[in-house]
């Protein structure tokens, strides 16, 4: 018997699996054991075909072909590859046992690439479970982002079959590509960013203190919801957020691409934090993630992971929806649970939200009417319950332009100061930035002098402070002090960071 390392994804993480072949006497068959999925059935189809193509011809045996662990659902078509090189070296002497084999067969024996190959490639890696791994030259070129791995391609079945037939391996292997953006280096590790700006901060007329706080939600991965009337600004200055938020770290850019992979869109690995933006009549499987049984679905909340959530209208959204919120907000992880499967996904993201202050949204107009009852109002800011509220860093309300007012930022500038701000973050040896601190680095990171001690006890007798609002006024102070290059939360820190706070 012999085995080929290869895997499966199950939803997000990949679990190593053994592809075995057997070769016994019995009428000619061949046949794929081991909860395997109608798409890896299909490759039987496919094997034969590329086998044949390349005149090989197949023994006048029983050929079972078992994916191990059997209580493992397995699926996707990079199993080809495998299955096929155990058939067609089956009575040659070779060694599979140190490389992962990936890649869909065409039925001339080409070799493809598929979408599950870098996210099983990423999470092995992760795992440490993967040293070399064999491919096509199209998923080399997106694995050799991947450090601590050996990449060797191939293009055909031919060539596969040469290669595990050789000795000398080394003029197959594939050589590593570097990122060509801009980098910054903190403490030997390197972050990149990209310093160009599709929608840009000068095109936005006035919102000074809306803007100044969006400066702060992006330089420390603050949660922030905007209030104001219909066309004021909102939708525009949180696109334009996207721009400014800080460099993303290798293993950042790497998992943005496995979820880009996951969700069968073009890798481009580009650090550039990923904007998601459902829209309010979306339901909650697709929000949270859903499915049944195996099946497991990612949604939005862990495809935001790193980058940026923004729920526009956010009373509109379901109630079950918004206060599912909690969890991610809180834990920055959210639980999919389901009978024969549990998945965790991580949800460090930079929660965005806007949304009218009546229904009609024009009770802070000055030039229209509201048109809403002291009962609509209240019904619909009912809507948002105080838990998920004590849950935004940043409560900002915003007034309405005016046509003569001028641009008071541009991208570019506001940028420099996320990133000066990020340094410092990571010269402390913050491993998360400011808005994800834990209660214990908290401790550690956020401290107070003498004057702001004064006044945050004031401000918790006063406002009646619960002690998640304090956490959440400590680590906004914090990043106000980093942008004003304090080395300590001063008064003048403390005393913005409460204004940010939403008044009961």
């Amino acid at each position: 018997m012999k085995i080929i390392n290869s895997a499966t994804l199950q939803t997000i993480e990949a679990k190593s699996v053994d592809v075995e072949a057997s070769f016994t006497n019995g009428l000619p068959s061949f046949t794929i054991v081991g909860l395997a999925s109608n798409i890896i059935q299909e490759s039987r189809d496919r094997v034969k075909s590329a086998l044949l193509s390349n005149e090989f011809k197949f023994p006048a045996k029983k050929i079972t072909i078992n994916l191990s662990p059997s209580e493992i659902q397995k699926s996707g078509t990079h199993f080809d590859l495998a299955i096929a090189l155990l058939i067609a070296l089956y009575d040659t002497k070779v060694e599979f046992e140190d490389f992962y084999v990936f890649g869909e067969l065409s039925l001339d024996g080409k070799i493809k690439d598929s979408s599950n190959i870098f996210p099983i490639v990423l999470s092995l890696t992760k795992q440490k479970l993967i040293k070399n791994v064999l491919v096509c030259k199209e998923s080399a070129k997106k694995l050799s982002k991947i450090p601590n791995i050996n990449i060797y391609c191939v293009d055909n079945l031919d060539m596969a079959m040469q290669f595990f037939k050789l000795n000398n391996k080394l003029k197959f292997k594939f050589e590593s590509e570097d990122f060509n953006y801009k980098k910054l280096i903190v403490d030997n590790i390197s972050y990149f960013f990209v310093d160009s700006y599709e929608l840009d901060f000068n095109e936005v007329k006035g919102q000074k203190y809306a803007i100044q706080a969006a400066l702060i939600a992006a330089a420390g991965n603050h949660n922030i919801l905007f209030e104001g009337s219909a066309g004021c600004g909102k939708s525009m200055i949180s696109k334009r957020m996207k721009y400014i938020m800080p460099p993303m770290s290798l293993e950042e850019i790497l998992e943005q691409a496995k979820l880009q992979s996951i969700e069968m869109k073009p890798i481009d690995f580009t650090p550039l934090r990923v904007f998601r933006s459902p829209h309010h009549s979306s339901t909650k499987s697709s929000i949270f993630g859903g499915g049944s049984g195996n099946s497991a679905k990612i949604g939005e909340i862990a495809l935001s992971n790193n980058g940026i959530l923004f729920f526009d209208e956010l009373p509109h959204f379901t109630k079950s929806s918004l206060e599912a919120l909690r969890e991610p907000l809180q834990d920055y992880k959210v639980l999919i649970s389901r009978v024969n499967s549990k998945v965790v996904y991580d949800t460090k993201f930079l929660f965005i939200s806007a949304m009218n202050p009546c229904p009609c949204g024009n009770l802070l107009s000055t030039n229209k009417d509201c048109r809403c009852s002291d009962l609509e109002i209240q019904r619909y800011k009912n809507r948002l319950s105080e838990p998920l509220l004590d849950r935004i860093d940043l409560y900002v309300v915003m007034s309405e332009p005016k046509i003569e007012q001028s641009s008071y930022f541009n991208s570019k500038d506001l940028h420099l100061k996320v990133i000066k701000a990020f340094k410092k973050q990571k010269q402390r040896g913050q491993k998360d930035l400011n808005g994800k601190l834990s209660d214990k680095d908290i401790k550690n990171y956020c401290i107070l002098d003498n004057s702001s001690k004064v006044l945050l006890d004031k401000a918790i007798e006063t406002y009646k402070l619960s002690f998640r609002s304090i956490n959440k006024v400590l680590k906004v102070a914090r990043t106000i002090a980093d942008l004003n290059e304090n080395i300590n939360i001063t008064k003048d820190d403390l005393m913005q960071a409460l204004s940010y706070r939403k008044r009961q």
